[in-house]
């Protein structure tokens, strides 16, 4: 498909261009042009979904018996009823919160002062995914979004409750079983359960499902979601959690609403905050249907529109997201605030302009009032006469004068009230300012604004289909079809979307329809770019893993595309060490290894490549020589003189002479006493290759840098004269108490510290973690990485040595891509 020319948003009409960082880009010698520059981007880190099957851990495990199982499992369950019902509160707290809008200028300013920009769910996303988004499951981040929310959609942006409502379920979800909370330190309960990111995980997602269910009355569209859209780890276990905490959700709801709108305490009428009403012919006409056969062939064509629209929405609001990043989010926090002033003025002038200058003044008396909303006795209550005679009605305004409910409604259900024009100048300005408002600075959902205006798109249809074809049809079913279009070209969302429309509606022969319109919608939009929440995912730079990875990327292996230069730690570790390897490196793990000499020193005998393996050795001796140069620069800001005097010893002693004997013999000669002789008792063969010789270092276990924190805090070490033995012990309660903010090395006192002091990191450390071959193709590092929700992946060879480790930044698509194009040039 060619290109859109001059228009103004060109890119939309092609795929995306594929990114790539500056370090690729001078790789390849590519230079991108000013439009597809790479944003500034932020460094996230992951979140630790592996177990760390250590010492302590496997001590908690050998004591836990079947009660105590038992009792772990019924408080898991306890947490998730009480995450549905706490956020189906939230929800109820959102009723009724609509105000006079003759006085919306006044109240826009007013309201959109708190800023918490977005919907939330490409944040969750990300998170739910294994990156840590600083700040995304916080307490004030709550606060911030569930009041935020209540004044952008009070003040009439056109901004749904939807995606704040996901968010919030998923703070809920996150913090509720932790029993803390980092913003009011008082509240700290000593509730040892589900003191990890696995766990919390497992929270979010079942907070996130609740979201849904609670803003659509959806409890089977909120698991779909969370499993769709939201989770990338999924079990069987998990998938009944999750359906009970949505159930929760809604009816807890439910409970609220009904006694709230019709002071019936438990009647259970009002499931969701949005809810479609009953889609069904007048009384005695017997001639009315819902849909046909022959509709489904409209329906795809409406699908295909649906994804182009949805191409379009996405490709804009991409450009002004850009925009915001590289003009308005660097400066000032108030510029922010401008900003969303001018679009809420912006907004106001709008919809007050276009209902005085092109909303038709009509007929109050017509029989076209033929429904009631499900929340009112009154039949009139969503019509506006806006400056029209007695007895009309100004339809322009009765679409932009109601909350996007009473709208939504109004084009469900209502017949023959909009005129065509009305409805095109409804849609065109709908779908302006909703793009325009997605990524501003306040709380906002999408997919309200998207229904709504899809709405109109499919009403207007259905009218044309009426007067050019003189079709019989039920116009309301197309304004569902509509919407469902609209929604699934910019989401590009399928299954669970198909799901909450029929629950919504109540109507389950919809099922094909709303399912035929979103595929074909979906298939549309992804010839020209992704979906909306994905997009923002890739401008906020957060390595975001895919289900699984393309074909071609076979063509490479794990050794091309691990990090090599590896700092580890030893079993038995100098406290002076490890305390300059945490203040001189960003690393989150490290691998446990001991050197093993002896098959260096079986490999130098006899061997023909002696030359060069002694260029190697020199090489690998002089940047380990380099790094504790590094490190002993470090030393010298410590207040103990005696680490100062160590290292000058150290220095001194590994300083690298000239010959690449002499250094060979002096890593051939060093002793690393009390280290214990872990390294294989066997002598290499013949048969084994330079690369698995070339990198003596044995692999024992991953131990992460919170660990060593803790361990060196609580004086966990022992004396040179003495045993290991003797080293005192932490519980797995111990180990994990300060989660999920463990202390820095930094806030470390290192005047309390002996230097001279050895930690034995073993019994903390991770002893058998996942591992792949140097040779395992990137499919398999892949699947194994994304499955089992990995932090770090060692890369072992055929001995046990390790020779670099795989982190989420090595399986990005932008980073593969290079890596692949690398290799073209290389062969």
């Amino acid at each position: 498909m060619a290109c859109c020319g001059n228009c103004f948003c060109c890119q939309c009409c092609c795929r995306e261009r594929e990114t790539r960082t500056p370090e690729e880009l001078t790789i390849l010698g590519e230079i991108q042009d000013e439009e597809n520059e790479i944003l500034p981007r932020k460094d996230y880190e992951s979140l630790d979904y592996d177990r760390c099957i250590s010492e302590p851990y496997v001590e908690v495990l050998e004591g836990m018996d079947n009660k105590k199982a038992k009792k772990y499992e019924a408080v898991r369950w306890i947490m998730v009823f009480a995450i549905g019902v706490t956020v189906g509160l939230v929800g109820a707290l959102w009723v009724g919160l609509f105000v006079d809008f003759f006085v919306r200028l006044f109240t826009n300013i007013k309201f959109t002062l708190p800023v918490a920009a977005g919907s939330g769910i490409p944040e969750i996303k990300s998170y739910l995914n294994g990156v840590k988004i600083p700040g995304i499951v916080r307490l004030r981040t709550f606060v911030c979004k569930a009041a935020g929310v209540l004044f952008s959609v009070a003040g009439g942006l056109f901004v749904g409750k939807e995606g704040p409502m996901i968010h919030s379920g998923a703070i809920v979800g996150a913090g509720l079983p932790q029993f803390q909370s980092i913003t009011f330190k008082r509240i700290n309960f000593d509730f040892p359960y589900f003191r990890s990111d696995r766990d919390k995980r497992d929270f979010v997602s079942a907070g996130a499902a609740a979201g849904v269910a609670a803003a659509f009355g959806a409890p089977i569209g909120g698991t779909l979601f969370s499993l769709e859209e939201g989770s990338s780890f999924w079990n069987q276990a998990l998938t009944w959690k999750v359906l009970f905490c949505s159930m929760s959700a809604t009816f807890t709801l439910n409970f609220f609403r009904s006694g709230i709108n019709f002071n019936k305490w438990g009647s259970f009428q009002l499931p969701g905050l949005l809810n479609f009403g009953e889609f069904k012919c007048s009384n005695g006409d017997k001639n009315c249907h819902l849909w046909t056969a022959v509709d489904l062939a409209f329906f795809v064509l409406m699908g295909v529109v649906g994804g182009l629209l949805g191409a379009l929405f996405n490709c804009i609001n991409r450009s002004l997201a850009k925009y915001r990043i590289r003009h308005i989010h660097p400066k000032a926090k108030f510029i922010r605030v401008l900003e969303s002033l001018l679009v809420t003025m912006v907004t106001t002038v709008v919809i007050f302009a276009a209902s005085m200058l092109l909303g038709e003044c009509r007929d109050l008396s017509s029989s076209e009032f033929c429904f009631q909303l499900a929340s009112t006795d009154d039949i009139n209550s969503t019509i506006r006469p806006f400056f029209c005679p007695n007895k009309t009605y100004n339809d322009m305004a009765t679409l932009f004068f109601n909350p996007q409910e009473a709208a939504i409604h109004q084009l469900f259900h209502q017949d023959g009230t909009f005129s065509p024009v009305t409805l095109s100048v409804f849609f065109l300005l709908y779908f302006l300012l909703s793009c325009w408002t997605y990524g501003v600075s306040v709380p906002s959902g999408l997919f309200v604004p998207c229904l709504l205006c899809g709405a109109a798109f499919g009403r207007l249809i259905a009218n044309i289909l009426k007067v050019k074809l003189g079709m019989d049809l039920y116009s309301g079913t197309f304004a569902l079809i509509g919407a469902a279009a609209f929604l699934g070209g910019v989401v590009r969302m399928t299954i669970s979307l198909t799901v909450i429309l029929i629950e919504s509606t109540n109507e389950i022969t919809y099922g094909l329809p709303i399912m035929i319109t979103l595929m074909v919608a979906k298939w549309t939009g992804d010839i020209f770019n992704k979906g909306i929440y994905d997009i923002h995912v890739e401008l906020k730079g957060v390595p975001l893993l895919d289900w699984e990875t393309e074909v071609e990327m076979d063509k490479l292996t794990a050794s091309d595309i691990m990090e090599p230069n590896l700092t580890y730690v030893y079993p038995h570790t100098r406290v002076q060490s490890l305390v300059s390897i945490l203040r001189t490196t960003v690393y989150h793990a490290f691998p446990v290894v001991t050197e093993n000499r002896k098959n260096e020193q079986d490999f130098m005998k006899g061997n023909i490549l002696i030359s060069n393996n002694i260029r190697f050795k020199k090489s690998s001796v002089v940047s380990r020589a380099g790094e504790q140069r590094r490190r002993c620069q470090s030393m010298k800001s410590y207040p103990s003189s005696e680490l100062r005097n160590v290292c000058d010893e150290q220095s001194a002693v590994v300083e690298p002479s000239e010959e690449g004997e002499d250094l060979l013999q002096q890593m051939l000669e060093r002793r690393h006493a009390p280290y214990p002789n872990l390294y294989p008792d066997q002598s290499p063969s013949e048969e084994w290759t330079m690369e698995e010789r070339f990198r003596p270092l044995t692999f024992h276990g991953l131990i992460l840098r919170s660990q060593l924190v803790n361990l060196l805090i609580r004086g966990v070490c022992y004396a040179e004269n003495q045993s290991s033995a003797t080293q005192p012990r932490l519980s797995y309660a111990e180990m994990t108490e300060d989660y999920p903010r463990f202390p820095d090395i930094h806030d470390l006192d290192l005047a309390l510290l002996n230097p001279r002091m050895i930690v034995d990191v073993t019994p903390y450390m991770n002893p058998c973690p996942y591992t792949v071959s140097p040779n395992t193709r990137i499919s398999q590092v892949f699947n194994l990485f994304r499955t089992m929700g990995l932090r770090h992946l060692p890369v072992v060879n055929a001995i046990g040595e390790i020779v670099g480790i795989i982190t989420r930044h090595n399986l990005t698509h932008e980073f593969l891509v290079a890596k692949l194009r690398q290799h073209y040039i290389t062969i």
